[in-house]
């Protein structure tokens, strides 16, 4: 991708390589997590307030990449954020699937992981998904009954997947072909295989974000090290997991034509008997505007993807309205 991207410049190379050596030799700082409450499986429900009554709001990260983007820094925590406003932040850690784990696709994490750590809790939680994570949340509440959900709010969550446009779903089903036989041997997607998808969305600004790293002065460059980390870490998918995202999701766009199912739920947002809400990315380059659910209490957010969860102005553009509505549910 590197030579592709800057045949014609070997200046732009050069950059991009220095800055790549730069964020491969950057210090790092090890991460404390917060203590485990309950397992399912290889998930686990991470406690933000150990010993709080608060209205519970479990935070589901996506499945890929690690559930800490949430809970990144002091300044830089959802988790916190929620805490301080008097709710008991419960985050869920999908972990590292097994081998027994191969054949749990996406539907079978809801069931068999997200639903039964839902079930510990003593009182119907909100749910507050984020990428991915929002539409697995949605098929939680599809699944469950009437009342066992308070609400549910999506973040950058993806839902009519034939908006990323032709070009970028042939391009994704032509990655797919070539990595899923060796994907299905190992029994899992591995992350390098998904971080190649996703550089192939925008790989220019993959390499310009390396290129003015060599460059960036070493307050701002902690935080990219910290990020870059971030994304290019996490446990691999299962395999089932895999496939469902490459073939059922983007090739199929089987959530955005009304035919998914988890269980025996066919997952349906506008007809949750919860109350719910969307948070939409208007400069976002992972989750596309265009793919966004549509809902009828939707608010758009102007900053992107990462930058709208951590970012210097996530708590007034995202944190805060989030909260607010939060509030509508439990005063």
């Amino acid at each position: 991708m590197l030579r592709r991207e800057t045949a014609a410049s070997p200046e732009r190379a050069a950059a991009a390589l220095a800055g790549l050596r730069r964020y491969q030799e950057a210090p790092r700082r090890a991460r404390r997590a917060r203590p485990v409450r309950y397992r399912s499986g290889a998930a686990r429900l991470r406690d933000g307030v150990r010993g709080s009554d608060a209205p519970p709001v479990v935070l589901v990260p996506s499945l890929i990449n690690p559930p800490f983007v949430l809970d990144l820094a002091p300044g830089h925590s959802l988790v916190a954020h929620l805490a301080a406003a008097g709710f008991h932040p419960w985050l869920l850690d999908w972990g590292t699937p097994r081998a027994q784990d191969a054949g749990l696709d996406l539907a079978g994490h809801v069931t068999r992981r997200l639903l039964p750590l839902l079930a510990r809790l003593d009182r119907p939680p909100l749910l507050v998904g984020y990428c991915l994570g929002g539409t697995l949340a949605l098929a939680a509440a599809a699944a469950l009954p009437a009342g066992r959900v308070a609400g549910v709010a999506t973040i950058a969550t993806p839902w009519h997947f034939a908006g990323y446009g032709e070009a970028t779903r042939a391009a994704l089903a032509d990655f797919w072909a070539r990595v899923a036989p060796g994907c299905r041997a190992l029994g899992v997607v591995p992350m390098e295989v998904l971080q190649t998808a996703f550089w192939q969305l925008d790989p220019a600004r993959t390499i310009a974000k390396y290129a003015a790293f060599a460059t960036m002065p070493a307050d701002a460059a902690a935080r990219f090290v910290q990020l870059e980390d971030w994304a290019n870490g996490g446990a691999p998918l299962t395999y089932a997991a895999g496939a469902d995202l490459f073939e059922t999701l983007f090739a199929a766009d089987r959530t955005g034509r009304g035919d998914w199912q988890a269980g025996a739920a066919t997952v349906a947002p506008l007809s949750l008997r919860c109350p719910t809400i969307e948070f939409v990315s208007l400069t976002d380059r992972i989750v596309p505007a265009a793919t966004a659910i549509g809902l009828p209490d939707r608010h758009d957010v102007d900053a992107g993807h990462v930058g709208m969860m951590v970012g210097s102005r996530a708590e007034t553009l995202l944190w805060d309205p989030l909260i607010a509505w939060l509030r509508t549910i439990h005063a």
